[in-house]
């Protein structure tokens, strides 16, 4: 990064300063970033011109473009002029608060291992006090830093159930955090719901993991998000639909990472490849897929409870449930529930026998 621009107006940066602490915003720094974002870009050279436009004293504009760029909402430009561009306020939140993240979650981490020891040294009845601890996080950076700490760390075997949800960017966003395991080559496995394979974004999701080397397999319904991590640390994620926080426990005791990858080998084993080069849903899937949806229908749930539990918009599960009303003849969704769960059944005795 160019520093001349930084020159001019005589500051030298400080990574964690009084802008980055502060918790209160000054009303001067609001005019002077909303003024950049308007021109486009400041000029150090002109910052007695903003001074004047804004009629405050030039001090003033100095001291607020020295902590805007601190607060990495302002940075010098690359070319010859060196002048300071906007920075959109996401992009200068992750900027900042990024290596926060990762040293203080490589503190906790520091600090979990070392209770560990000390629990080892104490003998059996110190490790199972330890071990059956649950750590809860809350709030998506939270999540987020010890999703990636645990990625980072990982080397052996990365598995991975994810849901569908209502907030499908919330979900990827976390799981995006995985990615470094994915980089070192680790091995992945991710268990996705079957509504993955007919979403053209999703798809495209699918297509990155796959060209990173994860195998992938979709069931009907996913039942938890969560990642295990070398089959020694859990991370089980609870995710709102009320618009709340979402919560994440982590959890290093044998028993239940062991429960939960037992979980998983199941429902890997009884899961559909994902081929990327495949059209919509094969035939496997789709049956597969009326099945559950059956199912819920037999027990009286609405479209709207059906399609929650199988992660899918109601517009789309109305569709679904509309071809099984057509293929069975049936008048309501409750007789067509029964029916498609008499016919799947007698369809599997049937596949049982002959093999």
């Amino acid at each position: 990064m160019s520093t001349d621009a930084l020159s001019v107006i005589d500051w030298t940066p400080t990574t964690y300063g009084r802008a980055a602490a502060g918790g209160s915003v000054d009303e001067h720094l609001i005019d002077v970033y909303q003024y950049a974002a308007r021109a486009g870009s400041l000029a150090p050279n002109a910052l007695g011109t903003v001074a004047r436009d804004l009629g405050l004293p030039p001090r003033t504009v100095f001291g607020a473009v020295a902590e805007l760029v601190e607060l990495r909402l302002l940075r010098a430009d690359a070319g010859p002029g060196g002048v300071l561009v906007p920075v959109a306020p996401q992009t200068a939140a992750a900027l900042l608060v990024a290596p926060a993240e990762r040293a203080m979650y490589r503190r906790r981490d520091l600090a979990d291992r070392l209770q560990e020891r000390i629990a080892a040294l104490a003998g059996p009845g110190g490790q199972a006090a330890h071990g059956g601890a649950v750590d809860v996080f809350e709030g998506v950076a939270e999540i987020r830093g010890l999703l990636k700490l645990a990625a980072d760390v990982c080397r052996r075997e990365l598995v991975v159930l994810r849901p569908g949800h209502e907030d499908e960017e919330l979900l990827d966003e976390l799981f995006e955090s995985c990615a470094g395991a994915l980089d070192c080559g680790v091995e992945s496995r991710f268990v996705l719901p079957h509504r993955c394979r007919a979403d053209f974004a999703a798809r495209a999701r699918v297509k990155r993991l796959l060209d990173y080397g994860a195998q992938i397999r979709t069931v009907s319904l996913v039942p938890q998000a969560a990642a295990v991590f070398d089959r020694e640390l859990a991370i089980i994620l609870s995710l709102p639909t009320d618009g709340g926080r979402p919560t994440a426990r982590r959890v290093r005791d044998a028993d239940v990472v062991g429960f939960l990858v037992d979980m998983v080998d199941q429902l890997w084993e009884g899961a559909a490849t994902f081929a990327s080069d495949e059209p919509g849903y094969a035939n496997e899937v789709a049956d597969d897929l009326q099945r559950a949806i059956a199912r819920l229908m037999a027990q009286g749930y609405t479209d709207e409870v059906v399609a929650r539990r199988l992660g899918m918009s109601v517009r789309t599960c109305r569709r679904h449930i509309a071809a099984l009303l057509r293929n069975l003849g049936s008048v309501s969704r409750f007789q067509a529930g029964v029916k498609a769960a008499q016919h799947f059944t007698i369809q599997d005795a049937q596949g049982a026998s002959a093999g």
